[in-house]
């Protein structure tokens, strides 16, 4: 679990000049709970900064995940060890297919809180300056190993190393990768996403019913 603090960097676009894309692991209790509407509100994990409210935190992407495993892959390719919390995400997970986990899926974490996942995360600038890595934002999209975006179903506190259950699995087949394909290179795969019905994450979903919509579907 990782939570992050805003800092003032050369490498984001805020007019303030500062990011909470660096965050850290503590061990807990956290408090979890829905945030709020997007361009409002930030985070789901009480203490944990976000700056940028116009793209990232409100009720649709409260919590971000990654795993370990793909952490681990990448460290490999860059030649680097990369900690937990260093792509921004506020669980790092071990044994679970996070950019695999189904558009509506469940998991109960500890024994309150239920995330849902809405959707992959999309790179941006901030997350290219924060690696350091040239051409960043170009490799991570071509990988395709997004993490994935989850919002609140039920509130709670959690701790480092709470066991993860996925307690509810779509039958869709409506991946985080998937969507995030088809949101980026893979447009073509937006009709697709419309199987997850209101569980995606709501931008995603205008996205799908206007290229349909545009293609006379």
């Amino acid at each position: 679990m990782n939570l992050g603090r805003a800092r003032a960097v050369a490498y984001t676009d805020q007019k303030d000049g500062v990011t909470g894309i660096d965050k850290r692991p503590v061990d807990g209790p956290v408090r979890v709970a829905a945030p709020g509407p997007k361009g409002t509100t930030g985070s789901g994990l009480a203490g944990d900064t976000v700056c940028d409210l116009r793209h990232h935190g409100g009720d649709d992407q409260a919590v971000y995940a990654y795993a370990r495993e793909d952490l681990d892959g990448w460290g490999e390719e860059l030649g680097r060890t990369l900690p937990n919390g260093c792509f921004g995400e506020n669980l790092t997970t071990n044994g679970l297919n996070v950019s695999d986990a189904l558009i509506g899926e469940r998991w109960r974490i500890g024994s309150e809180v239920v995330l849902e996942v809405t959707s992959g995360r999309i790179p941006c600038r901030t997350f290219q300056g924060h690696l350091g890595e040239r051409g960043w934002v170009k490799r991570f999209t071509r990988k395709g190993a997004s993490g994935a975006y989850l919002r609140v179903i039920e509130p709670g506190e959690i701790r480092a190393g709470d066991p993860i259950e996925i307690v509810h699995r779509p039958e869709h087949g409506v991946t985080a990768a998937l969507e995030f394909r088809a949101v980026t290179t893979e447009r073509e795969l937006l009709p697709r996403l419309l199987a997850a019905g209101e569980a995606l994450h709501p931008e995603a979903l205008a996205q799908a019913r206007k290229y349909v919509a545009a293609q006379g579907g």
